[in-house]
């Protein structure tokens, strides 16, 4: 392990039965039924996989925005929003994800926007996970910002 890296938390949860099962984290917040979605045949009133990845993509995106904002010397309207659209697909015999992240900062212009979104993207824990595994199309305001080859290797590589 690199001597850099220091662990700040560890989240565990525990899913029994796949995709038509249940799944409980260990601090009983989470504690849900599961299904595949029901677009696909699932239940009506339950979770999934990707519902779940992108509460929690699109909650730490907006905190890497926060951030970045406070490294700035910049504060974010409270009605900053963050929208997290996570897409399965079948690609042969193996299935994947992908992402598109929308972000409406509200009070800022759309070049100051865009620098901050690319700057979040950079230190987001999700994005940084994600980064050459997953592609991540980023958007402000439902219109596609331009993505360098660094700043997301799966989307620069036609992944």
């Amino acid at each position: 392990m690199d001597s850099s890296k220091k662990t700040l938390y560890t989240a565990d949860a525990t899913a029994v039965g796949g995709r038509s099962g249940h799944v409980r984290s260990t601090t009983g917040i989470i504690d849900l039924d599961m299904s595949v979605p029901e677009g696909l045949g699932g239940k009506k009133g339950t979770t999934n996989p990707e519902e779940l990845f992108a509460a929690g993509y699109s909650s730490c995106f907006q905190q890497a925005l926060l951030v970045i904002a406070q490294r700035n010397g910049d504060k974010l309207d409270p009605a900053t929003e963050v929208k997290c659209s996570v897409s399965l697909f079948e690609d042969g015999e193996a299935y994947g994800l992908s992402a598109i992240l929308d972000v409406d900062l509200k009070s800022f212009d759309q070049a100051k926007t865009i620098e901050m979104v690319r700057q979040a993207h950079k230190i987001c824990p999700y994005s940084v996970g994600t980064r050459g595994n997953m592609e991540v199309e980023l958007k402000v305001k439902g219109e596609a910002i331009p993505v360098a080859a660094e700043e997301n290797a799966g989307i620069a590589e036609g992944k």
